[in-house]
């Protein structure tokens, strides 16, 4: 028999599960990433105007690398809260806190109106979305992760990592739009507000959807058992952050390994690309954003394919494809992207897109594998937003720094391929975590009882 806390949900219930957590994850990394954007085309104008454009976009980049800075402690104080209260209550507030401060964004003065009080708003604003962001990523892959069967699990939980994509689509898709259909003019006028404005109506869509989906059953039982353990005096009085640092600090080393070459070859496959492709190519900003849409709406579709090829092969393995190849990538992509040609730059971001997919897919499955039901949102959020402060927060600053300083995109293929290497080595030497039961506790990742690799149906049996 399979414990109701494993159980696999019916193909109807983990549907509507993994649809609300797409839905509400595309949402919040669509305000994230819209940010991300408009620092490489519209806030070094507005909030940071320079004489020289590059150190402009420079410092845009660091604000926007100062939500990075907020993503570890969203992560503590969500992650502390996820496993005390539960997984759904903690992704309905950090939908709120996210989609306001985007909002507010497209509500704010600049820089020639209050002067230096614009950057300061804009910053204060970029840290509620990155502090509301280092929650949610932990709680949108878990309720999926803990929802699902063993078996299946790599497939449904890669679904709102293409949530990241999917946001980064839609924000480059309508600043697009805007830019191809406006004046320069017009669109640092007012038409750049627009997008901003408009999270305030997908905030209201995906909560309506967050708050019809079910708490995740593993929690429910973990929760259960420990308020037993409590009548019986047994309860150890630790934070769940404390017990991650105490006995799974290797676990969340791994996770931060994992995302590393992931999360820097991500943004400088998108942001970055944004402003090696204007600044430096002299190129229209249209080419830029037009192949990084055509490449998220491969990446988004390939992403739930790449994990379900870890339920097959194991998470190592598909991730190594990924981190191998990025670190090849890494040089091809700069020379492939230096012939000005649109349709050659779609090409290069598209590959890199799926090569990052190899490493984005399985990580959901396997950074929740690694974790105990009672500390998981808080270690697989520490992980991850640990990570982000070391890799995506300074990638785009140093790669634009790089180029700034050399003139050439080599010491940026040179930066990819080292963080490619790091997650590869990383990888290479963890433990495999496919099948792994979440309601097991103990450190050590091993296959749930019963498992059987062969098993098509993807049931269990103990």
């Amino acid at each position: 028999m399979v414990s109701s806390a494993t159980a696999p949900q019916a193909p109807s219930g983990i549907r509507r599960i993994v649809a609300a957590s797409l839905i509400g994850t595309t949402i919040e990394w669509y305000d994230f990433f819209l940010y991300g954007t408009a620092a490489a085309l519209v806030f070094n104008k507005l909030f940071f105007p320079t004489s020289d454009p590059l150190t402009g976009t420079l410092i845009a980049f660091v604000t926007y690398a100062i939500g990075f800075l907020a993503r570890p402690l969203g992560g503590v104080v969500f992650g502390h809260f996820g496993d005390r209260l539960g997984r759904k209550k903690l992704l309905v507030l950090s939908l709120l806190m996210m989609g306001g401060a985007t909002f507010a964004m497209g509500l704010l003065p600049t820089h020639a109106s209050i002067g230096v009080g614009a950057p300061v708003l804009l910053t204060v604003l970029r840290l509620v979305q990155g502090f509301a962001l280092g929650g949610e990523w932990g709680g949108a892959v878990l309720i999926v992760s803990e929802h699902g069967g063993d078996r299946h699990r790599g497939f449904w939980a890669s679904w709102p990592q293409s949530g990241a994509p999917g946001g980064n689509l839609l924000a480059t898709g309508v600043l697009a739009l805007l830019a191809g259909v406006q004046s320069d003019a017009a669109f640092l006028a007012w038409g750049w507000r627009v997008p901003f404005l408009l999270s305030g109506v997908l905030v209201v869509v995906g909560l309506w959807i967050r708050l019809s989906v079910s708490e995740s059953p593993v929690f429910l039982a973990a929760q259960a058992a420990r308020a037993a353990r409590g009548a019986s005096g047994e309860t150890r009085g630790e934070l769940p952050v404390v017990q991650v640092f105490r006995r799974s600090w290797r676990q969340v080393l791994t996770a931060v390994g994992a995302r590393f070459g992931e999360n820097i070859s991500y943004y400088v496959l998108t942001s970055f690309l944004l402003v090696y492709v204007t600044a430096h190519l002299g190129l229209p900003k249209s080419t830029a954003l037009n192949a990084v849409l055509i490449g998220s709406a491969v990446h988004f579709v390939t992403i739930p394919a790449w994990g379900a090829l870890s339920d097959r092969i194991g998470r190592r393995p598909v991730t190594l494809i990924g981190s191998a190849g990025m670190a090849v990538w890494a040089f091809a992509f700069f020379a492939l992207v230096d012939s000005e040609s649109f349709l050659v730059i779609t090409a290069a971001v598209t590959a890199g897109l799926l090569l990052h997919g190899a490493m984005y897919g399985p990580q959901a499955a396997f950074i929740s594998e690694l974790f105990d039901t009672e500390v998981r949102y808080s270690g697989a959020s520490m992980g991850s937003q640990l990570a982000s402060i070391v890799a995506g927060a300074l990638a785009p600053i140093v790669a634009v720094e790089l180029l700034k300083d050399h003139g050439s995109s080599l010491p940026v293929s040179l930066y990819l391929c080292a963080a490619a290497v790091v997650t590869t080595l990383t990888v290479a030497f963890a433990r495999e975590t496919r099948g792994r039961d979440l309601a097991r506790t103990g450190e050590a990742p091993a296959p749930a009882p019963g498992y059987d690799r062969k098993d098509a149906a993807g049931t269990l049996s103990a």
